[in-house]
Order: C-alpha cells, then structure tokens, then sequence
C-alpha cells in the first residue's frame, strides 16, 4: 500500500531501525550538511533534525541514502521490480485476436489508475499565508562554504507550457534571495526553460506562474527527478511506482496543482525578463558551479501542514544521496533503453561519474562497429546526451564488478584505434567544457575486436581454470583454510 505522505515513510523506517532522531541543536549553516555528509559515506540511517537553530521546522536528509532505503521507498525488495513492471508495460504488443484484447483489458485498466487525481482539499493547506509570511519561517539550509546562500535542493517546480497546458514537474536548485524571492536555476535544456522561453515568446512582458512543493511520500518527491518522455506527467509515473494515483489541489493564487500531501508549497511566478545573478553552489560534481544569470521566481503564498517537515538533501562531493536516486533511474529505466537497442545488456553509471561524466555499457555485440553505434545511440537519448565519457564493453564483463570493467576496458583497446570524440550539449555544471553547455564527448569502444574492425591478429582466451578441476579444489580448500578475509 502507498505511503500516505513523507512523515507515513519516516515512521517505517523508524520502525526499521532506519531514522535517527537528532534533538539537540544544528545550525542548518554548514552543520546539517557535514553531520549529513558523513553519515551517507558511512551507510548511516535517514535524519530527522527536530531542533535546527532559528526555527521550530524539523529538517529531514538523507532520506534514500543507502540502497535499502530507495527500495523501501518503493516499495520493492529490489530496483529490478520496477524494472520488469516498467517492461510489460512497454513491451504491450498490438493485440491480434479477441482474446489478445481481452488479455490486455486488466493491464490497460491499471494505466488508468494511476492518472492524478484532483481532491477538493489536501493537508499541505492547513496553513494558508498571503500576508505575514517569510521564507526564513524554514531551516533552508546554506550547504557549503562558498555557496552564494541558502539553496532549496529537493523541490518540485511546477509549470505549465504556455503553448499546451501541459503540466512539467522538475527539481531546480533555488537560492534564497530574500524573505519572498529566491533564483529559479532552469538550466538551457531542462523543461522548466523550455516553459520560460515559450512563454517569453508569446508575452514577453508578461509572467509565468509556478508553484513549489517540499516533501511528500517518497515516490511522489522523486517526481521532479525521473527523466520521463517530454509528453508525459512525471506525477502520472509516480503514481505508476506507487501503484497508487497521486492526488492533487488547486493552488490558491495560481493556476496549479499541487500535491495534496506536501509539507510545503510555494506559490509565485516568474516575471519574464527578469534575471539576477545566482550562485556559486557546491554542487554535485563535488565543485562549486559557478555565479549565472537566471530568473527569478516571487512567492506571493505560502501554504503548509501545521506542524511541517523540510525535507532537503545535500550534493557535494561524491557519493551522496543523489547517488542512490540516479542509481534508481538506472535501472528503472533500463527496459526503456533496450527496447530500443535490445543489444544493451547492461548499464552502470559509477558515483563517481556523478551521472553525466561516465557511462558503462555491456552490449551483445553481433556486427562490426556496433559499440559506435550504441555511443551515438545514447548521446540521442534525452538527458543520456549530456554523457561524456561512454565505454563498451562485452556482454561477459560483470559491470558490477570495477577491477574487472577496468582490467578487460584497457586490456582490450588499441587507444588511437578505439576512442572517438564527438561535439554536442554538455552538463550546464560541466565546468571543464570549452564554453558553457557546450563541448566534446569520449566514446570508447572496449569490446573484442573483429578482422572486419581492422583487427588483424587473433583474439586470445580468457585465462580461466576448469571446472572439474574447480570443482575438486573446492573440496580441499576448505580443509586448507587457506583464505584470509581478515585484512592485516
């Protein structure tokens, strides 16, 4: 069954062992973030600040943190749940006969409920403020030393496109610049600046209306961060992964909907044309972005629960929380990927690539030059373009095994043979790029390689024992006790 909202989850992992409780005082400058910090690279519990200095409003971080905890999240023992779920779905062949169609009737009923749904009323409205308000009511933390202030990390922007109507829900940092505006950082390729520019367009004196919910149930807050198709509502997926529809309510001063069951909800808008310098923020490349113009969004009200939670998480250097969230991506959305190139057996994206720096791809290969057409492949895939570094290997490598996707990658490319460069669309966070969302990429082909590649010799085996031989040393290894697991 779905979790209700956000404080329905933190009971579970309570109850698990998975929550820490913090009562004594943390100052939401710097030490939530290093007390944080240290406890994801440690493999440490969720953490529910209950006295963060200068507010009476709980902080919770760290709340997917480890494996475990995105599976609960979900719902699932394992990622490859979803996975398989997202595939049948997918994989819905055009029914032939009559009793195809009437097989395919439970399955289509299903897509059907998991649609939004519109409620009259919902908790994140309990308190309404168009007057008296402030955004230092919350404990908005400031993360790193040289951030340019205090960041909203964890919203869910909402917007719609000017042109359609249709809904976008994105997660963009936001910089608090006072007690009623903070940055909007819609970065060139994202959603949220398609809506901006749509709607510079069409009045470009004129404002778009955005809305903001902080903290939710888990799957629900994740919205903002799943890389659905442009034409799909990322809250119509998320009631998908909660196998549950997500209900909404009107926004009281904007043309939106907002979930019934958010902790926090910012209502505004964005004046075209207006834009003020945002930045530098710790990111999650583990340096700072550096200072950029971008717009900025007003709060006009603000509605929440009585007695709210903020929920946040904290980028920097890797690995962090936002780890676990890619990871969740990855494998969600694998059956996406081989649908379209079924040769792609497996895919990982280390934290140290922090998403966009490093790709692995196994794939089956069955015909000369295959492992350049995956890399193109994947540079045309949504946000996969930003990708810089792609490296194929064969279907045998164990990507979830690092010696090994390193020793096999290196033992089997000829460096000026088998890498390729290429020009496109980089991470807006790509500081190393020759200019600013623009760059080069490095594919690099790390399969066998065939005489029609090129390749004149002949590829050698694998070094590898028997198994009869395997199979009779078991036996005496035990006896010899010869393994060590204890490092000196």
């Amino acid at each position: 069954m779905a979790y209700r909202d956000l404080r329905d989850f933190i009971n579970t992992l309570d109850k698990k062992d998975e929550l820490r409780r913090i009562d004594i005082e943390v100052d939401p400058v710097y030490e939530i973030t290093e007390i944080s910090d240290r406890t994801v690279k440690a493999g440490g519990p969720a953490l529910l600040f209950e006295r963060p200095k200068g507010s009476r409003v709980p902080v919770v971080t760290n709340l997917v943190g480890t494996l475990k905890r995105m599976c609960l999240a979900l719902e699932v023992e394992s990622l490859e749940e979803i996975a398989e779920r997202v595939h049948s779905f997918i994989d819905m062949q055009s029914p032939q006969g009559f009793f195809e169609k009437v097989k395919m009737l439970p399955k289509l009923a299903e897509i059907g409920s998991f649609f939004p749904k519109v409620v009259r009323s919902g908790a994140c409205q309990e308190v309404v403020r168009t007057d008296d308000f402030s955004l230092d009511y919350f404990p908005i933390l400031k993360c790193w030393p040289q951030d340019g202030g205090r960041f909203i990390t964890w919203p869910m922007v909402i917007t719609k496109n000017p042109d359609t109507g249709k809904r976008n829900v994105g997660c963009y940092r936001m910089q608090v610049f006072d007690e009623r505006s903070t940055g909007m950082h819609w970065q060139t390729q994202k959603h949220g600046a398609d809506h901006y520019r749509n709607s510079r367009a069409k009045n470009p004196g004129g404002r778009l209306e955005v809305a903001v919910a902080i903290g939710a149930d888990p799957a629900t807050a994740l919205a903002g961060i799943l890389p659905v198709p442009p034409d799909m509502d990322e809250f119509l997926f998320s009631g998908f992964l909660r196998r549950d529809p997500v209900e909404l309510v009107p926004c009281k001063t904007v043309d939106l909907e907002i979930p019934a069951n958010a902790e926090i909800v910012l209502e505004g808008y964005v004046e075209i044309g207006e834009m003020r310098e945002e930045g530098p923020f710790g990111d999650h490349t583990g340096f700072y972005s550096l200072e950029g113009q971008y717009p900025v969004f007003h709060v006009q009200c603000i509605t929440h629960r009585k007695e709210p939670l903020y929920l946040t998480t904290i980028v920097g250097p890797p690995p962090q929380e936002d780890y676990f969230m890619g990871h969740a991506i990855e494998r969600i959305f694998m059956p996406v990927m081989r649908m379209q190139y079924p040769e792609i057996v497996d895919v990982a994206m280390p934290a140290e690539g922090i998403f966009q720096n490093l790709m692995i791809v196994s794939i089956r290969k069955s015909y000369p030059g295959q492992a350049r057409k995956i890399m193109n492949a994947i540079w045309s895939l949504g946000q996969a373009m930003f990708t810089k570094v792609i490296v194929v290997v064969d279907h045998d490598v164990d990507l979830k095994n690092s010696s090994e996707i390193v020793w096999k990658a290196l033992c089997a490319i000829d460096p000026e043979r088998d890498i390729q460069f290429v020009l496109g669309p980089v991470d807006t966070l790509d500081h190393a790029a020759r200019r600013q969302d623009f760059g080069s990429k490095m594919g690099v082909d790390a399969t066998r390689k065939w005489p029609e590649e090129g390749f004149a010799g002949r590829w050698p085996d694998e070094i590898k024992m028997d198994a009869t031989t395997k199979k009779r040393v078991d036996a005496i290894w035990q006896q010899l006790k010869l393994g060590n697991s204890k490092k000196k």
